[in-house]
């Protein structure tokens, strides 16, 4: 293992050129610690919720950084891990829709003098709203939904593509549930969606033939776009507090249309769907309880 982490950084295969790698490795993460610490210096001062909002967009992009980072030592990982995780993130981000986007949303309409009925009837119009969206999303940039090391390159990046654009709605929700009683469930449970996400964006790029180095850092790249539609979301609501019920339903809507047309069909696709409704139960459940312990 040492021998073949060594020749990844382009050093000899040895106990030296394994040394040399790590040494790397450790003077990069130091630098990005002293920057976060820069960062922590800075972010208090930012008014609002764009501080939540930034904060939370940037641990979701760390975390599809950190997902990708194991293809450095391996290609692939088994069709039915793949599932599981894949499962795993369908049903984290099914419960981050429900108790952290479409029952505050309610909340949120209600607080702002609408009745119950009224309520639910904005948030679920909004719902609506963001699938439609989404779906319209989906047709105008045509994107391939099942990449494997069989298939063309040209397949492989559209469905790396596609990955960049379903982090939008990701993004949003962070950004509109930033400074919310619930806000940090909803940035933590799409980071931890966004950990297998990243590891295969990264593997379907290395069994196309791509460099493992090129593997990450374009898996990373994917998780960039989710801070600045963070900033686009926390903006958007904080011109308004009216805005706040329609675009946590919006938000929720764009969720339930990723998982159901990309995350679901693609954990299902190698035929271990028990594995990957286990890992959907558990990664609703997950949520579940990590939106009602981090309130």
């Amino acid at each position: 293992m040492a021998a073949r982490i060594a020749r990844l950084h382009l050093q000899p295969p040895n106990s030296a050129g394994f040394a040399r790698a790590m040494a790397g490795w450790m003077i990069a993460l130091l630098g990005i610690a002293l920057l976060a610490v820069q960062a922590a210096g800075v972010l208090p001062r930012i008014a609002g919720t764009l501080h939540y909002a930034i904060a939370g967009g940037a641990m979701a992009a760390l975390a599809t950084a950190l997902g990708a980072l194991p293809v450095l030592a391996t290609r692939r990982i088994g069709p039915s891990v793949e599932s599981l995780l894949l499962g795993f993130g369908a049903g984290v981000m099914l419960a981050a829709s429900v108790f952290s986007l479409l029952l505050p949303g309610f909340e949120a309409a209600q607080a702002l003098g609408a009745s119950r009925s009224d309520a639910v009837v904005t948030v679920a119009i909004a719902l609506v709203g963001g699938a439609l969206a989404l779906l319209a999303l989906d047709r105008a940039l045509p994107h391939e939904h099942v990449p494997d090391g069989a298939r063309s390159a040209k397949a492989v990046w559209l469905f790396v593509f596609a990955i960049a654009v379903h982090n939008i709605p990701e993004g949003l929700a962070i950004g509109v549930a930033a400074g919310q009683a619930n806000g940090n469930a909803v940035a933590t449970g799409i980071s931890l969606q966004n950990v297998p996400e990243g590891l295969i964006v990264a593997i379907a790029l290395a069994a196309a033939g791509y460099g493992r180095l090129f593997a990450v850092a374009v898996a990373t790249a994917s998780g960039l776009v989710e801070p600045v539609a963070a900033l686009a979301g926390s903006a958007a609501v904080g011109q308004s507090a009216a805005l706040l019920p329609w675009g946590l339903g919006a938000a929720a809507g764009a969720m339930l249309f990723v998982v159901s047309h990309e995350i679901i069909p693609e954990s299902h696709r190698r035929g271990h769907e028990t594995l990957a409704t286990g890992g959907l139960v558990a990664g609703f459940v997950g949520m579940m309880l990590m939106d009602s312990l981090l309130v």
